[in-house]
């Protein structure tokens, strides 16, 4: 950056922080606040039919170098050194072999088919610490957790600051590999590759990509479509070819862009420096390796400011301390979105939507092992005994909960649908904007309207949440819509596996309620132990559920045949046909069939690396690389047990 760019960003950072704007910003979210529940109450955001959508998050990598080609004189002479051998070989691999370059894509070929802290409810961990007193009870102020995804994202549909102003300097850093030799060639030697985490260079973002919190992070978004047969197979495709471009493009720039929840493999400086690298400009402080989007800065100092100075990290095997909230970008998510259409009905789903969390996380886990430096002389065998499946969610909450009221959890059940505008406005304020420092153009639309309230709204960093407003879908909703953000959902290693769990998200909330299921009779209290049981043990977890009988259950075999079936009946409820359905479920339910997910998968495979001689770092990069390759060469994790 520029230094008027730091100056600029700094000089946003303050004003934001100020007390002054506090006051001005509150009072236009609550003026903004009064309007939506007048709109809620007379029928605004009613609409015609239910919507999806799907935003999934990837961090990059260095990718494996290409063996650079001989000139044509040392080829010649290379090719007929052998005697009698031809110097074509019509067979040869012209990539260079099995060690030679991933062509852009972890899924198998390139034209890219349909195939292609307190986590401890209980208290009874020393290491995680006691959950928040306010989530059992949030009474009038029950606050709602912001936030997209396990990370400090910002949706589509969020008044962002820009990433920095139109004049700002764009060099933010280059991918390790991005270095050349004369020729034009990657400097690194292909059997020297490791797969070491690395940054996006901007030209990656001119396609598919979006920027995301770390310079490491990316995200793709898909349109939302109409719930139904021709909208989810749009879903399908968008989500396909969105990440095959992205990918593609990055690819272009020496990098791979990998599907998954959390990276391990630590870049050249190591994990802890990269994370903590940050400059101070007198009471301000900017991650080096954060995108210098203004708001970034601005919440990162808002957390930094409640923490006094320092955030705790502490999980199984690592405890430490960050100068900046960067450590949650160590985390990626997949987030569906269902947007429902009648808004008095809105709390069956929303409230059934929160009991599903437990078995869907322990589903899709994802993400046990920390970055391969972060372990300092931590016994293999008790970490894979002792680590919790789904260490994201530690992260995001961890890095972020830094205030009186953790504004990271498990959102309590709502009555009523302006519920969701009242817990917004009482939540804790971090970070606030005012449009006119970004936007001095007329106020024209619903999003421009409520702009200070979805700018709040943005960091309401819920597990679950809603959306008020958004793109129309044609044939389904206007922009004046609800919709249900579904947060908690790791990232996946292939398409299809992101695909089937949006679909058994999606069908699941609806089949409960169109089959008017009687799961909202759990109470609330076990619906969050059973998430945060399921984070710390994936499908060894204590699941709490109740049956289509009423009765109250813990048997996996019963919490999970009802899953896929009222997922299924949501899906048909949405005429969806049954051979769509077998494919998008199929996946995941092959999963839960063979007991295993990719967070079980992990950690057997360090296990085993361990068991064989190999040092903690050594087993999780070396089962981070098998998870690379396994990425490339199959179309669904089941494929892989």
């Amino acid at each position: 950056m520029t230094d008027d760019t730091t100056d600029d960003i700094v000089a946003l950072v303050r004003r934001s922080l100020s007390e002054a704007t506090d006051e001005t910003f509150d009072a236009r979210v609550e003026e903004q606040a009064e309007s939506l529940r007048t709109a809620i109450r007379n029928g605004t955001f009613d609409n015609e039919e239910f919507s999806v959508g799907l935003e999934v998050e990837l961090y990059a990598i260095n990718s494996v170098p290409e063996v650079p080609e001989p000139d044509d004189e040392e080829g010649e002479a290379e090719d007929n050194a052998g005697g009698d051998e031809p110097a074509d070989d019509p067979d040869a691999d012209l990539a260079g072999g099995s060690g030679g370059a991933w062509d852009g894509s972890l899924e198998p070929g390139t034209t890219g088919d349909a195939s292609g802290a307190s986590l401890d409810p209980a208290g009874d961990d020393e290491i995680l610490g006691d959950p928040p007193a306010s989530d059992d009870g949030d009474d009038g102020d029950d606050s709602f957790g912001p936030g997209e995804g396990p990370s400090l994202d910002v949706d589509p549909d969020s008044p962002l600051a820009p990433d920095e102003p139109d004049d700002a300097d764009t060099d933010e850093g280059e991918p390790a590999v991005e270095e050349t030799d004369d020729d034009g060639e990657p400097y690194m030697d292909p059997d020297e590759w490791e797969g070491r985490l690395t940054r996006l260079p901007d030209v990656v973002f001119e396609g598919e990509a979006n920027k995301e919190l770390g310079l490491h992070n990316a995200e793709v978004n898909t349109e939302p479509n109409s719930f139904d047969q021709t909208g989810m197979e749009v879903q399908t495709t968008a989500v396909e070819m969105q990440t095959k471009q992205a990918r593609q493009q990055a690819s272009n720039q020496h990098c791979e862009l990998i599907l998954d929840a959390m990276w391990t493999v630590p870049p050249e400086e190591g994990s802890e420096a990269y994370l903590s690298a940050h400059e101070r400009h007198d009471d301000v402080v900017i991650a080096d390796n954060m995108r210098p989007a203004p708001r970034y800065v601005a919440l990162d100092n808002e957390a930094l400011g409640h923490a006094g100075g320092e955030i705790d990290f502490d999980v199984p095997g690592y405890s430490g301390a960050f100068p900046t909230i960067l450590f949650e970008s160590l985390a990626t998510s997949i987030q569906p979105h269902l947007q429902i259409p009648d808004t008095d009905t809105f709390p069956d789903y929303y409230n059934a939507a929160i009991r599903t969390l437990g078995p869907l996380l322990a589903l899709s886990a994802n993400s046990p092992f920390l970055p391969a430096d972060f372990y300092d002389d931590v016994d293999p065998e008790w970490l894979c005994e002792a680590t919790h499946h789904e260490l994201r969610i530690a992260a995001f909450e961890q890095s972020v909960n830094t205030s009186a009221n953790p504004k990271v959890k498990v959102p309590r059940d709502i009555d009523a649908t302006t519920d969701v505008v009242d817990r917004v406005v009482a939540d804790d304020c971090f970070a606030p904007f005012l449009r006119e420092w970004l936007d001095e153009s007329d106020r024209k639309s619903l999003a421009d309207d409520i702009w200070e309230f979805d700018h709040k709204r943005g960091t309401y960093w819920r597990w679950l949440r809603c959306v008020i407003g958004g793109d129309e879908v044609a044939g389904a909703s206007t922009e004046e819509s609800l919709r249900i953000e579904y947060r908690p959902l790791p990232t996946q290693p292939h398409a299809n596996d992101m695909i089937g769990l949006q679909a058994l998200t999606v069908g699941l909330i609806r089949g409960l309620v169109v089959e008017d299921h009687p799961l909202e009779e759990l109470p609330w209290q076990e619906a969050r132990r059973s998430f945060y049981d399921a984070a710390k043990n994936g499908l060894d977890a204590d699941l709490a559920w109740v049956t289509v009988h009423g009765e109250r259950t813990t048997d996996p075999e019963v919490v999970y045949d009802e899953v896929f079936r009222y997922a299924r009946r949501g899906l048909e409820a949405q005429e969806i046909p049954e051979a769509r359905i077998d494919e998008y479920l199929g996946p995941i339910e092959r999963r839960w069939a063979a007991g295993e997910t990719p967070s079980s998968w992990k950690i057997d495979r360090v296990r085993e690396y361990a068991a064989d001689g190999h040092t903690l770092a050594d087993a999780i990069c070396a089962m981070q690389r098998d998870y690379f390759e396994h990425s490339r060469e199959h179309h669904a994790f089941d494929e892989w047990v």
